[in-house]
């Protein structure tokens, strides 16, 4: 099964990602990742891509598709995968659909007061842990490896604000037109804790496999 996720940022995409992953045998492909890779392998696209990071401009939607089509063509891709993170427009989705088979759209739909209070009051680690400052009691260390943990960059309210309008402006019509194709599946992310949201993702997942 190939699976797109769809939610806005502080969703929680990521975490469900990793567990959907393990359970259901899938490839979770990060476009974040993909990008890293080419660029790190020094790939003629991640020099393209790069060019256009180290100028200050976002990467063209003609070469995030060129990666990705590549990306999907690799024998771990073959079995079934997660795309997060892509598409993130109607053009993108209509190029997607030129060279591969989409056959669920998992859109996690979170409450967005919610999404502001999650990713202002997220603290990180480095080592890739995550927490939320309602939790930590005051602690600013990480309780895996000790760490120190920090706030990222763009987790401030007028970048968070700056996030949400363009998922909205630009993302968020993926969810008609994957619900068009009847292949939407929309879960409620806000409500109870990750577990329970993988739960009931999974409960969704069992009837359409």
């Amino acid at each position: 099964m190939n699976i797109i996720l769809l939610g806005a940022p502080g969703a929680g995409k990521g975490t469900q990602a990793s567990m959907l992953a393990e359970k259901y045998n899938l490839l979770h492909i990060s476009t974040g990742d993909i990008f890293r890779a080419n660029i790190k392998g020094g790939t003629e696209i991640g020099k393209l891509a790069k060019s256009y990071m180290d100028a200050g401009l976002l990467v063209p939607d003609s070469v995030t598709c060129d990666i990705v089509k590549d990306r999907l063509t690799w024998e771990d891709a073959q079995h079934g995968y997660m795309l997060d993170g892509f598409p993130r427009n109607l053009y993108q989705a209509g190029e997607l659909d030129k060279f591969a088979t989409v056959d669920l759209c998992l859109n996690i739909d979170v409450d967005v007061n919610l999404l502001m209070d999650r990713i202002c009051g997220r603290r990180v680690c480095a080592c890739g842990e995550s927490y939320h400052v309602s939790t930590l009691n005051g602690k600013t260390t990480c309780a895996k490896c000790g760490g120190e943990l920090y706030r990222r960059a763009d987790d401030n309210p007028e970048t968070v604000k700056a996030r949400l309008n363009t998922y909205f402006e630009q993302t968020a019509p993926l969810i008609d037109y994957y619900k068009k194709q009847g292949k939407l599946l929309t879960v409620r992310g806000g409500k109870g804790s990750p577990n329970e949201v993988f739960a009931q993702i999974c409960v969704e997942l069992d009837k359409r496999i």
